[in-house]
């Protein structure tokens, strides 16, 4: 990292930057739908993934609510297969791979760089022109009779059964191209847009963590998209690729799926590590401990999540050196998102914590996703996987990783950045209140799972013996306290927009480039020279009371304070 030294960037671009906020410098729907703004394609992105957000919760809830009792309660066996993986194929494929990085990512990379807009404004609206289509596709699988093959679409049965396979697998394909561009324009973006004195050392985490996902979203998202091409194929055409029947090999299909849904687990949970990277050092007033660590750890993780495909398939019926490799190799990728947890505490040791919203979001995080991680070297060995393979402890360990991490801080991320984004500030009271009950719901929900599962209780079974009912019915109690705690997070960031008050330029004292912008950003962002400095140096500001934000100091006519 550098030293605290400063180094003013003029930002000339032509433009005239007294036309009003992102928000209101261009009227009606066609200014929004084809805008080339990152702000407004961020914005645009946050809305339509929380509503698909929206339709994988009521599924998810539908289908607790049916494993309420052991036997039929509120669906038929072939309705509840269609929920579950309507569930699973929508939370996947349309909330958790694009939350972070096309929704908060769009909005924070540019202004995190100093930048007007990302390298490809037109690429990145038609990235979101893709990912509403590949979303109306998959929602409309939905009126042509759904799918029960889970979110895997595992053959032989995929290319078997009746149901909108074809549909819903080519939504996935299309939404592969969305993914593909957005990594493409990041990518570009970062290596042709940083400012002068911007080295790669200089960047936020933020930024390394987004990097690092597109990298994975550019390289393993083909290979998902010729995967389900071949499964349209066998449909289709009834070629033998998969299907035994037809001199097909159905294990050859988890390979080719595996190889990219394990990376797509990084392009999940690489962007989350990276708001938790600026969340913890902004709200413990620390530079973060470990940076260029931190910052190799997401390449390293990048590389592993390539490596690993096969712990999926322990009972596939691998060589035994197949096994003893993919075990090592997924005992290996566990050290740099290790490194990232250590260097998270190390960074709060001895800080000035202030327990901010974001920041209460940021400890449930690391509590859910230490979890979820350690949880995962028992799936990770042999001898155990053996036994969970296919139960309740893989959903509860996933979910874990995937919603208390992932979710969690996309939550987070919102909440920290949803002043910059809007200008307008939220209750911290009831931000707080609805983190609380989103952490006791999820416990609630989750950790029963792993109880069940050990006991031998299976994954996506419709009935079950009796002795599991009292872990189904916490379970399902829990997933209601779990979603009205997201209701409350949702309605106080509503309520916000309608009766918040103006956030300042700097609200919680951040030191990178996005705090120098405006609340909310100009059309262009920056209308002043920027000042380049350290992104974890908090020295160099202080807090206005008549501002109630933030502000600059200049530590030759004042002192330096945090």
């Amino acid at each position: 990292m550098s030293t605290g030294a400063t180094t003013t960037v003029d930002h000339v671009d032509g433009h005239d930057h007294h036309e009003g906020n992102y928000l209101t410098a261009g009227r009606g729907l066609r200014s929004w739908l084809f805008t080339l703004d990152h702000k407004r394609i961020g914005v645009m992105y946050l809305g339509t993934i929380l509503f698909a957000f929206l339709l994988g919760g009521i599924f998810a809830l539908l289908v607790r609510t049916e494993l309420l009792t052991p036997q039929q309660t509120i669906m038929s066996a072939d309705d509840y297969n269609r929920m579950f993986t309507l569930h699973g194929a929508i939370m996947t494929f349309l909330f958790i791979i694009p939350g972070i990085p096309a929704a908060l990512g769009n909005f924070i990379l540019p202004l995190m760089l100093g930048a007007k807009d990302v390298a490809l404004p037109r690429l990145n609206l038609a990235s979101y022109h893709i990912y509403v289509i590949g979303s109306l596709m998959a929602v409309a699988s939905i009126l042509a009779g759904g799918v029960d093959t889970g979110w895997t679409f595992y053959t032989p049965y995929s290319t078997t059964t009746n149901g909108a396979v074809i549909l819903v697998t080519l939504s996935v394909f299309v939404l592969g191209f969305s993914s593909i561009f957005t990594g493409i324009n990041f990518i570009v973006t970062v290596h042709r847009m940083r400012p002068a004195g911007m080295g790669w050392f200089q960047m936020p985490l933020m930024l390394w963590a987004l990097y690092a996902t597109a990298i994975i979203q550019v390289l393993a998202t083909p290979v998902l998209a010729i995967t389900v091409l071949l499964i349209i194929a066998e449909r289709a055409l009834g070629i033998g690729i998969f299907d035994p029947a037809l001199g097909g090999d159905p294990v050859l299909f988890q390979h080719f799926f595996w190889f990219y849904s394990h990376p797509a687990v990084y392009i999940m949970i690489l962007p989350a590590m990276g708001v938790i990277s600026e969340l913890v050092a902004i709200f413990s007033r620390k530079p973060i401990f470990g940076y260029k660590a931190i910052a190799y750890s997401s390449i390293a993780i990048a590389v592993f999540s390539f490596l690993v495909w096969g712990h999926h398939m322990f009972v596939s019926g691998q060589s035994e050196l197949a096994v003893v490799i993919f075990s090592a190799l997924t005992f290996s990728v566990s050290i740099p998102s290790a490194v990232k947890v250590f260097n998270w505490l190390s960074t709060m040791y001895r800080g000035a914590i202030r327990l901010e919203t974001p920041m209460v979001y940021a400890l449930v995080f690391i509590f859910l996703f230490g979890i979820g991680g350690l949880t995962g070297l028992f799936l990770a060995s042999l001898a155990t996987d053996v036994h969970l393979h296919d139960s309740y402890f893989v959903v509860a360990h996933f979910h874990y990783t995937m919603m208390g991490g992932t979710m969690i801080a996309f939550l987070a991320g919102i909440y920290h950045w949803w002043p910059k984004m809007f200008g307008k500030m939220f209750s911290q009271k009831w931000g707080n209140i609805g983190a609380i009950v989103i952490f006791v719901g999820f416990n609630v929900t989750f950790f029963s799972q792993f109880v069940m599962g050990a006991k031998g209780m299976p994954r996506r079974y419709f009935n079950y013996p009796p002795e599991f009912e009292i872990y189904h019915v916490m379970s399902s109690i829990g997933s209601y306290v779990l979603a009205i705690g997201l209701f409350i997070a949702a309605g106080v960031l509503v309520h916000s927009l309608i009766a918040g008050k103006k956030a300042p330029v700097n609200p919680w004292g951040g030191a990178t480039l996005e705090w120098q912008a405006a609340s909310p950003p100009i059309h262009h962002n920056f209308d002043s020279p920027l000042l380049l400095t350290n992104p974890y140096d908090y020295t160099a500001q202080r807090w206005d009371e008549a501002e109630q934000g933030y502000v600059p100091v200049d530590p030759e006519k004042e002192p330096q304070t945090t």
